[in-house]
């Protein structure tokens, strides 16, 4: 098994963090690696905004439900999406784009022996409007979730996911 492979398979959602700081060559390094996603048409739709203001993480800890473990985070990058750059038939690939971006970034995070978890924000409006107010986000960005960033405390487990009943060979 190649160290990517291990990398993915290790990959685990982390909710308890320890007081931690990034540097800046780490958090340009996420973001090069979000970006580096692929997307529909390279449309790259994507949007990053990294809070590490304590105050802002606070509040967003206790206006988003599942989100409460941005009060001990070190940081959160929220994945946003820009609905004007997909029209017509391909206006919901935004989410398909940011969602790859994602996937890039907690992985990597997972690379730097952090830990992260993703928390939704899209397609929940209480949750997209909190956000949205907080961060001062224009009408056409749509954050798609918060992925707080911080050192894990205790010892998580990657869930088996694995479901061969769930394959399916030419056909159903």
């Amino acid at each position: 098994m190649n160290n990517l492979t291990r990398l993915i398979l290790k990959r685990k959602s982390v909710r308890r963090f320890t007081e931690c700081s990034l540097s800046e060559v780490q958090i340009q390094t996420l973001l090069k690696a979000a970006m580096a996603a692929p997307s529909a048409k390279n449309a790259q739709p994507w949007h990053f905004v990294v809070i590490q203001e304590r105050a802002v993480l606070d509040r967003l800890a206790e206006q988003l439900p599942y989100a409460k473990m941005l009060s001990s985070a070190s940081l959160a990058i929220v994945v946003c999406g820009d609905t004007l750059v997909h029209t017509g038939e391909s206006a919901q690939n935004w989410v398909v784009d940011c969602s790859a971006a994602t996937q890039n970034l907690l992985l990597v995070v997972e690379s730097m022996e952090l830990g992260a978890v993703w928390t939704a924000c899209y397609p929940y409006a209480a949750r997209m409007d909190a956000v949205r107010e907080a961060l001062a986000l224009p009408d056409h960005i749509v954050p798609l979730n918060v992925i707080p960033i911080g050192a894990p405390i205790g010892n998580e487990h990657p869930l088996d996911k694995w479901k061969p009943e769930r394959i399916h060979y030419g056909k159903w």
